[in-house]
């Protein structure tokens, strides 16, 4: 089993929408991007919604997202796993990442979306419950797993759930920046 260590949060300083995972796979840490296994709807989810689809080049699929107040990271900063699920992080090696430092760094953020269960469990299970409490003018939001292994759920579904946060709440602030 490997020590996995995750990436820096890709944000920007108008961020009001963060969306968390658990670690980044194998895939990603090959390619150091975030969502980069291919079958991972992620992208092609930001693509419908926020125009930072897969057909655009990794830099410019960031820049959007960033362009658009959203903001990804991961819920830990290391762990061990063999593979890439989920279910096979180590939980005595699993390190959160330090969201006092984020969150004082951001207070702008008004949303946090966990890319499925796995990393709402995780946060949960290892963010210090005064972190988590003195974040609490923010609205958090399990969202379906863009991963490849939760396949119980089509891309037309997942699509729609995600929309009906993501796409929501950034035309939302949008409208009430104009």
């Amino acid at each position: 089993m490997n020590n996995t260590a995750g990436f820096s949060p890709l944000i920007g300083i108008e961020a009001r929408v963060l969306i968390l995972g658990t670690l980044p796979s194998q895939q990603s840490l090959r390619k150091r991007q975030y969502y980069g296994n291919p079958q991972n709807a992620f992208w092609r989810i930001m693509g419908e919604l926020l125009g930072a689809g897969p057909e655009l080049p990794y830099e410019e699929r960031t820049e959007a997202l960033v362009a658009s107040g959203v903001a990804v990271w991961d819920v830990l900063a290391s762990g061990t796993r063999p593979g890439s699920m989920d279910a096979a992080i180590d939980g005595r090696s699993a390190l959160p990442n330090d969201f006092e430092a984020l969150y004082a760094r951001h207070p702008e953020l008004c949303l946090v979306c966990f890319n499925g269960k796995a990393a709402e469990k995780l946060y949960g299970r290892l963010v210090p419950d005064a972190v988590r409490n003195s974040f609490n003018h923010v609205k958090f939001v399990t969202m379906p797993s863009t991963s490849p292994a939760y396949a119980a759920m089509s891309f037309a579904t997942k699509l729609e759930k995600w929309s009906a946060i993501i796409a929501n709440d950034v035309q939302a602030e949008m409208r009430y920046q104009e």
